[in-house]
Formats: structure tokens, C-alpha cells, sequence
């Protein structure tokens, strides 16, 4: 029995850091569910694979605001570039057909 208790210690800092960015009322639960899963556990890189696992049924993303819009919409702000009209020369075939009109052949 003291070898479990013992690999709680060790298992501890890594259930603490899985926890932290789940809700607060998901990080009692995810902490009991690890633990028993771990009860067995010898090496860190299954302890870690295992809580992982579990840690993904505990996890939800909070939702994205930006879901749904159109690709360069949304939380910027309003830009002058963007809206105004196009900076610089026209382009050098604008007109072309008016210069020349009237050009003798």
C-alpha cells in the first residue's frame, strides 16, 4: 500500500498541471478518475498517456467567436486601407482603347 501512495506523490505534479485548465467544478473529478487510473502505474510516460486519454473527456474548448464569419472579418477594427479606394497609378492598360482611337494606320 505504500507504493501507491507513493506514486500519487510522484503523479501528483503531473495531475495538477493536466487539471488546471479544466473547468473548476470538472478538477475534483478528472483528479479521482487519474488517480485510480495511476493506482497501478509504474513509469511516467504511461502515467502521462493515460491521464492525457482521460484528460480529453474532461476537457471543453470555451466556444470560438470567430466560427461561422467570413475569412478577414470580425474582431479587427475597421481599417481605412481596407475600405477607401485603391492607392497608387492606375493600371496602364486603363484606357488604352480611347488612346488609341484615333491614331493614323
Amino acid at each position: 500500500m505504500a507504493t501507491s501512495t507513493s506514486h500519487d506523490s510522484d503523479f501528483d505534479p503531473l495531475i495538477s498541471r493536466l487539471a488546471a485548465p479544466l473547468a473548476p467544478g470538472d478538477r475534483a473529478a478528472f483528479r479521482a478518475a487519474v488517480e485510480s487510473a495511476l493506482a497501478g502505474c509504474s513509469g511516467e510516460g504511461i502515467a502521462y498517456r493515460t491521464a492525457r486519454d482521460i484528460w480529453r473527456t474532461f476537457f471543453h474548448p470555451p466556444p470560438d467567436p470567430r466560427v461561422g464569419q467570413t475569412r478577414g472579418s470580425g474582431i479587427r477594427r475597421p481599417s481605412k486601407l481596407i475600405s477607401g479606394e485603391p492607392i497608387g497609378a492606375e493600371d496602364p492598360r486603363t484606357g488604352g482603347r480611347d488612346r488609341h482611337r484615333f491614331q493614323a494606320v
